[in-house]
């Protein structure tokens, strides 16, 4: 008989997982304790931004005109443990208010809400990112606390999604890590995920703490490689370096890569900042805090570009803000996301929006969002709208749209033809031939 899935919790990760599940076929039913959301996951609608999510979402809801009908809505925990036989936890693991530490209250309140209901064999699987340990610790509760004792297993399947890439990232994944305790684990999760295996992805078994570590360990490397080169663009300011050259040069290296050698106003979003001290943290209660030292200047590397950016602004409009007009083009934390979580972009438009500059926001995807966290900052309709009378725009996003626009348009309605690129994403002689003073970070002279 063909498994049939749960996913508890339908934020980002969950809702495409959910989806993703029922395009490989499976039987879905994905619950969570927000009536509002599932009302509107029923209509065949997402509460994010996610390219191509609502039309996989559409292909197999319940109810929908020419759907499959796979993939059903609840917010019942004992509808979904009668229904499941493998039962994927996908909550949120915030940063500690005031803490580096991560927050596992939501995966203990999944867990210890869903384990009085599993009165059969089952497989639970958290894809949370959790601290190293958390596992063990949750296999054991899961036992104690379901009808169906040692028959309930864990596993753990640490998720890899790049916002922007969700669905391909779940449908076509670069690998899938699982860790398990035993065969009757590693079993189910082939058959799970039978397609992609077929398809060529790397299926890796492991432990449970080694699980938990490849999600931290990866995130932590990738943001490592931005805040290097983040780190020789501050010495290529000193130096009159140019940092995308020395980009380009170290990137035909084939043992660095090109990838994530842009420098720029840094990471930010959900996962990579909170990951980072969630793993510091862990590493101390370990008794392995010296291990991942370096990381503090990693974080302090990243927030350090947030302030430059300001300054430059500063120095650009001639040393105070006070009257002074700024546009921001971008408010979220990457391009193709609606996510303005920790967002470098917003953050520096906030800065300088308190320190008394006039300041216009546009972003093809976050002005929702972006509304809710700064409701104080102006928001325009268009690009063109945005930097209306601006002394300086600043591009802090890298939408294509942005690297699309027409200097000349934009030179006819703004108050001074200054553009800091944050994102070293423009094109320095097209808008300087348009009569631009183009200045981008870790390129002084270029």
């Amino acid at each position: 008989m063909a498994l049939k899935i749960t996913v508890i919790g339908t934020g980002y990760l969950g809702a495409t997982h959910a989806a993703a599940m029922a395009e490989l076929g499976f039987e879905v039913l994905g619950l969570d304790v927000v009536p509002e959301k599932i009302e509107m996951l029923q209509r065949g609608e997402v509460p994010m931004y996610e390219p191509g999510l609502e039309e996989l979402l559409r292909r197999h809801v319940a109810g929908i005109e020419g759907a499959s009908g796979r993939l059903r809505f609840t917010t019942s925990y004992e509808e979904a443990g009668a229904f499941g036989d493998v039962h994927f936890v996908c909550v949120n693991t915030p940063q500690k208010h005031g803490e580096y530490a991560c927050d596992m209250t939501y995966v203990e309140s999944a867990f210890d809400a869903l384990a009085p209901h599993l009165s059969r064999p089952a497989l639970v699987v958290g894809k949370s990112t959790v601290p190293v340990g958390s596992a063990a610790r949750l296999a054991e509760r899961l036992a104690a606390a379901a009808p169906a004792g040692a028959e309930v297993e864990l596993a753990w399947n640490p998720e890899f999604l790049r916002e922007g890439f969700a669905v391909r990232d779940t449908l076509h994944p670069d690998r899938i890590v699982v860790g398990v305790a035993g065969e009757r684990g590693e079993e189910l999760l082939r058959e799970v995920y039978a397609t992609p295996i077929a398809e060529g992805s790397p299926f890796i078994v492991m432990d449970y703490p080694t699980s938990e570590l490849v999600k931290t360990s990866a995130n932590s490397f990738l943001a490592t490689k931005i805040s290097f080169i983040n780190a020789m663009a501050e010495v290529c300011e000193a130096a009159d370096g140019d940092v995308v050259k020395l980009a380009e040069a170290i990137g035909h290296d084939e043992r660095i890569g090109k990838k994530f050698l842009r420098a720029g106003i840094g990471f930010g979003g959900g996962c990579l900042p909170k990951d980072l001290r969630a793993f510091m943290a862990r590493a101390g209660e370990l008794g392995a805090d010296q291990a991942l030292t370096f990381l503090r200047e990693i974080d302090s590397i990243n927030m350090r570009r947030r302030g430059h950016m300001v300054e430059l602004t500063r120095n650009a409009v001639g040393g105070g803000f006070l009257g002074k007009r700024v546009a921001v083009l971008g408010a979220t934390f990457k391009p193709d996301s609606d996510d303005v979580r920790d967002s470098p972009a917003l953050n520096v438009a906030g800065q300088i929006h308190l320190q008394g500059g006039q300041v216009t926001v546009y972003d093809p995807k976050g002005m929702e969002n972006a509304r809710r966290v700064f409701p104080t900052l102006a928001y325009a309709d268009t690009a063109l709208d945005a930097v209306r009378g601006a002394d300086v725009v600043l591009h802090l996003t890298e939408w294509r749209e942005f690297r699309e626009l027409d200097p000349a348009t934009l030179g006819d309605v703004v108050a001074e033809r200054r553009i800091l690129d944050g994102r070293n994403a423009l094109d320095p002689e097209l808008w300087r031939k348009a009569g631009w003073t183009y200045r981008a970070l870790g390129r002084p002279k270029a």
